[in-house]
């Protein structure tokens, strides 16, 4: 099972985390890396980089950042590979001892096998599995 794991940090944007909390992160992400349990992870730039697009009602709308509501903040996330949700709880619990005071949320992806695909006229069709 592959787990989407999205951290918010509870404090607001600001400078960079020091070399010794760089290099405490490193050790995590190599350990989890080796240990073939972390597949991806990135930090996320500040919001004054970003931006946010919507569509309501057939109507784009982009909002350029900063976005102020630190509960919104998404600091990076981690894609993980354990064999169940209560594993990539407890990975997230040792991910946040190094990151610091947090939420992450923690969400299962899809896997090939949740689809049926099934060829119709020359063509693949997907339908998710009841």
């Amino acid at each position: 099972m592959r787990f989407l794991c999205v951290y918010r940090p509870s404090q607001e944007e600001g400078g960079r985390p020091s070399p010794e909390h760089v290099a405490e992160m490193g050790k995590l992400i190599d350990k989890m890396m080796k240990a073939g349990v972390l597949l991806a992870t990135e930090g996320c730039l500040p919001t004054s980089k970003g931006a946010r697009v919507r569509l309501a009602n057939g109507k784009i709308s982009v909002i350029d950042g900063p976005f102020t509501e630190t509960k919104e903040l998404i600091g990076g996330f981690a894609i993980l590979r354990l064999n169940s949700k209560q594993e990539a709880i407890e990975a997230t619990k040792e991910f946040l001892a190094v990151a610091g005071d947090g939420e992450t949320e923690i969400r299962q992806l899809y896997e090939p096998s949740d689809f049926d695909i099934a060829p119709a006229d020359g063509r693949i069709e997907v339908a998710a599995k009841a």
